[in-house]
């Protein structure tokens, strides 16, 4: 018959869209609805949007290969096995590719560990236009299980996610753009407030509690902690990553630019440009210390100083002596930074994603303020940065291992300075001032760095 396409009794199948391109299967017209290998299956979402989260060994013979998936939920039906057991299962529906053809299929979730074959291919996914021949093997194109390790480089599957926010602002601007663009996106976005979550560390089951029981399966945190949360939330963070989470900054990148000190020392051991600057707690030379800064004028700023909290500029010597007098005697560690007079009251925030600037503006203070932080009152437009400012955003947030940072610096008569990588950027005075969606770039980067592939062996 024309364009009939054969089928043997067993073929490779793949399933795209759910990031599995080779899978054995067993063509059943006995059973009427396709069935698919699933492990750990775990709703998620809402009523109107009800997802569904699932673990998949493609390969009988190597577990090794471990595929996260997740789908829309469309149906949850009672099926009867072949043995006469009935069991509830999630149905899907996703795209299947065999050979040259693709076209939409409803699928059941069921643990099929004990059968030969990861998916049955029931007959309300065979058309009209396919004829069986049961004596023959693979008709179509054989594939490979090596694909999955070509996979496993590289998230090149786009899937519906669970992500969590962790928190103590759920109502705020940059959440709630983010939680907007997830959403838009199709996926499932939820606010953890970092102060309630507990852990318990142990060598078999990392897990994170939260108001009485575990949290579910998150495949992405965005960590948005507060200064005050610092220690905390990185260890909440540091737990999500032991459970195997994607998470957008890592707990050792957090750390690593809330430490004003050690951020800066890794910055000038990559010779990365930035205001001189002298360090000190007790040290009783309050000459040398501003000395090393260059001299007055300087800035003197508390070492746990944000959003311009804890910054002073000291005009005068006499008065910088005064000011360093002043923060030794809170027994506090605090940094003396050269004053950049041309920088005028005005820094540059460039805003980093997956080693990328996607947004840049100028923050300007208030007249007779030389801090320019938005929170201080300055003011944020649209600025065209240099080629060196643009390297020098990227190579900062390289060296402290962010994957989204806010670099601040500020021009000088002998290039960018950077002053500050903040490892939770704020995303309404770039938005506004850019028109850039970059909640929805931020987004588009987790689902590029999520893992569907894990724990492939040869």
């Amino acid at each position: 018959m024309e364009n009939m396409i054969s089928l043997g009794w067993e073929e490779w199948v793949a399933l795209p869209e759910l990031g599995l391109p080779a899978i054995k299967a067993k063509i059943d017209t006995g059973a009427r609805t396709s069935a698919l290998h699933a492990v750990a299956i775990e709703p998620f979402g809402s009523e109107r949007n009800p997802q569904v989260r699932f673990i998949m060994h493609p390969d009988p013979d190597n577990p090794s290969i471990e595929v996260v998936c997740s789908a829309k939920v469309i149906d949850r039906r009672l099926v009867v096995s072949s043995n006469g057991e009935s069991e509830s299962r999630y149905v899907i529906e996703a795209p299947l590719m065999l050979g040259d053809k693709t076209w939409p299929i409803h699928i059941t979730l069921t643990n099929r560990e004990s059968m030969g074959y990861r998916m049955l291919l029931g007959r309300s996914a065979i058309s009209e236009k396919m004829q069986i021949v049961p004596s023959t093997s693979f008709i179509q194109p054989v594939l490979s299980f090596d694909l999955y390790k070509k996979r496993s480089r590289k998230n090149r599957t786009r899937r519906p996610l669970r992500i969590g926010i962790l928190t103590q602002e759920p109502n705020n601007y940059s959440n709630q753009k983010m939680i907007a663009a997830a959403e838009a996106r199709g996926h499932v976005i939820e606010c953890i407030e970092t102060s309630r979550c507990y852990m318990a560390i142990n060598d078999h089951a990392p897990a994170v509690h939260y108001d009485g029981k575990a949290l579910p399966r998150y495949d992405a945190i965005i960590p948005r902690i507060g200064t005050r949360m610092t220690f905390y939330g990185m260890a909440i963070t540091r737990q999500f990553e032991m459970m195997g989470v994607y998470c957008l900054n890592t707990a050792a990148a957090i750390g690593a630019s809330r430490d004003k000190l050690l951020a800066h020392q890794l910055l000038a051991q990559h010779r990365l440009g930035m205001p001189n600057t002298a360090f000190a707690k007790s040290s009783q030379d309050t000459k040398g210390i501003i000395d090393l800064a260059g001299g007055s004028p300087v800035v003197v700023k508390l070492l746990s100083s944000t959003q311009g909290k804890g910054v002073v500029l000291a005009e005068t010597k006499k008065a910088a002596e005064a000011l360093v007098d002043a923060f030794r005697g809170l027994d506090a560690h605090f940094l003396v930074q050269e004053f950049i007079k041309e920088a005028s009251g005005t820094d540059i925030r460039c805003l980093v994603v997956d080693g990328k600037v996607v947004g840049a503006i100028q923050r300007i203070a208030q007249p007779g303020e030389f801090r320019s932080n938005l929170h201080q009152g300055g003011r944020a437009e649209k600025v065209r940065i240099t080629k060196e400012e643009r390297r020098s955003a990227v190579k900062a947030a390289r060296v402290l291992k962010l994957n989204v940072a806010g670099v601040d610096m500020l021009r000088s008569e002998s290039g960018p300075k950077i002053l500050e990588v903040n490892s939770s950027p704020g995303l309404q005075g770039i938005e506004g001032a850019t028109g850039k969606d970059i909640a929805t770039i931020i987004i588009q980067s987790i689902e590029a760095n999520v893992r569907s592939v894990v724990h492939v062996r040869a």
